[in-house]
């Protein structure tokens, strides 16, 4: 295992297939998807993808979470290879993830994924995909609801209410700031509902969003500009 255990991620499937096929990737590689609590991290990756013509356009940020820092950022883009389809963002996001997070040199404990981690008709969200694919504990944290059922949470900081779907609960509605529109939390893999909330709690910079995930959108929608 190389020292940073994102560097060299198992190749399981095929990127370029039908939706049929990637329904069907998606429900086998679910089984897979392990909740567990959430094991100490220090840091973590914020990522998020931009999308310009033909190209999609990735960046991850290692981020200290104790020191409230970044240690390393990047960004890159890769051609398309899927088409929109509602439940299948990660056919579109996820190759080009996977190659920034192959050229990061500094060791991450855990990913926060702007998108669903269960929270997805299939249980299987971007934060789902990539976890499994590289064995990491990952968080997803959305901006708008993809499905399920909730109760507005108390509008402090920290307050939260359960997102359910079928009488099953697949995530957590999250206030990161005072008075602001909550966020939709779930784990994706080798974490649990606690730990998901938490995390992205801890990686709060007094915004909406977790500075991580904050960091690296801010980063991509610069990076496209650069490149177009």
């Amino acid at each position: 295992m190389p020292a940073n255990k994102s560097s060299s991620p198992a190749r399981r499937h095929q990127w370029r297939v039908s939706p049929a096929k990637a329904r069907a990737i998606q429900l086998r590689l679910a089984a897979e998807v392990r909740l567990a609590p959430l094991q100490r991290v220090s840091t973590v990756a914020g990522l998020d993808c931009a999308f310009g013509g033909d190209r999609v356009f990735a960046a991850v940020v290692a981020w200290d979470i104790e020191r409230r820092r970044v240690i390393e950022r990047l960004a890159l883009s890769r051609p398309l290879q899927f088409p929109y389809v509602p439940g299948l963002l990660s056919f579109r996001e996820a190759p080009a993830l996977l190659a920034a997070l192959g050229r990061l040199r500094t060791p991450v404990d855990a990913l926060l994924c702007d998108g669903q981690g269960i929270a997805h008709p299939r249980r299987f969200g971007l934060a789902c995909h990539l976890g499994v694919l590289l064995g990491l504990p990952a968080v997803g944290c959305a901006k708008s609801r993809l499905i399920g059922d909730w109760a507005e949470p108390g509008r402090e900081r920290g307050e939260r209410s359960s997102l359910t779907h079928d009488g099953e609960r697949i995530g957590t509605v999250l206030r990161t700031r005072t008075g602001v529109k909550p966020l939709f939390v779930s784990p994706g893999h080798l974490c649990d509902f606690e730990g998901a909330a938490d995390l992205v709690l801890r990686c709060g910079g007094g915004l909406r969003l977790p500075e991580p995930v904050r960091l690296a959108d801010r980063h991509v929608g610069l990076f496209k500009q650069q490149s177009t």
